[in-house]
């Protein structure tokens, strides 16, 4: 995956409170059963942490003061993108955002911009608090995508993806799928409590992983609207090769049979290693958001 050098990164669209304190005292999620199931549940790229049922819903937001001061100072070119991981995601969101808000009005919609949020160990959100074993997430209570960017060196060490810059991308993108979701008001079904392979909780992120392959279906032509160009420059078949191993790798089945040893399909709540792979690539395929009703 490659960015072009000469592009202007959007650092306004990220919020980077590594290293903050934050108030309140420790997150809710912690160790025990609770971060057993925060660390097994959690890092299936979920949304945010109330789903767990782990989190105080009356916390107040941390990380809304930050001006990216971080990545401000850093990230300022696809240059910086191609050399550094922070930067990489600032234009990676800078892409799938630039894409949607392209895509919505062509269906007669408009696009609802959200941030991400760069933190360390744990942070504060509309949705509670949450420590960085939930993994990745979007709390529709605050409509922000949260990211600890260790997360992706315990994605190749701990769940077994080859890794890799488009890896990162489409764990990025798949949130982002979550607030497509969020806005198109289908994001609830997965609020009703069941779980399993059929769950509305597994079509639901299904459905995000589709998303995620639209947009990278979809990123090499997407143009920047200050520059006229592509953000992305190139997306090779070893990139997609990289995505869709980073999909199977935290497939449900993967990862209960890697840490309890056994797998319990009425548990899942993002489908199968096979299942997260065929709707990531089913929206490559196509290119088209319609073909991602994994409710049909």
């Amino acid at each position: 995956m490659q960015f072009d050098d000469n592009a202007n990164l959007d650092t306004s669209e990220v919020q980077d409170v590594r290293g903050s304190r934050i108030p309140g005292g420790k997150a809710t999620i912690g160790g025990g059963l609770a971060g057993l199931l925060a660390l097994f549940m959690g890092l299936f790229f979920g949304v945010g942490p109330e789903n767990l049922g782990l989190t105080s819903g009356n916390d107040e937001p941390s990380a809304t003061s930050s001006s990216a001061a971080q990545v401000q100072e850093s990230c300022k070119t696809g240059q910086d993108a191609n050399s550094k991981e922070d930067c990489r995601m600032v234009a990676v969101v800078n892409s799938v955002q630039d894409f949607w808000r392209q895509e919505f009005p062509r269906r007669g919609a408009r696009y609802s911009d959200a941030q991400t949020v760069f933190f360390t160990n744990r942070v504060g959100t509309a949705c509670g608090q949450a420590s960085s074993a939930v993994g990745p997430f979007y709390c529709p209570g605050d409509r922000k995508v949260y990211l600890d960017l260790g997360f992706f060196d315990e994605l190749r060490t701990k769940f077994g993806s080859s890794g890799g810059p488009f890896a990162q991308a489409y764990v990025v993108a798949h949130e982002y799928g979550h607030h497509i979701q969020n806005q198109m008001g289908t994001l609830q079904r997965s609020q009703d409590g069941r779980t399993g392979e059929n769950s509305n909780a597994v079509k639901v992120e299904l459905q995000a992983d589709c998303y995620a392959g639209v947009w990278a279906r979809q990123a090499t032509t997407t143009r920047d609207p200050q520059t006229g160009r592509p953000l992305i420059t190139e997306l090779t078949d070893a990139d997609i090769k990289d995505g869709l191993d980073a999909a199977a790798a935290v497939g449900d089945d993967r990862i209960q049979e890697r840490f309890q040893g056994r797998v319990t399909p009425e548990s899942w709540t993002h489908g199968s290693a096979q299942q997260r792979q065929q709707w990531f690539y089913q929206g490559f395929r196509s290119g088209d958001m319609a073909q991602c009703n994994t409710f049909r």
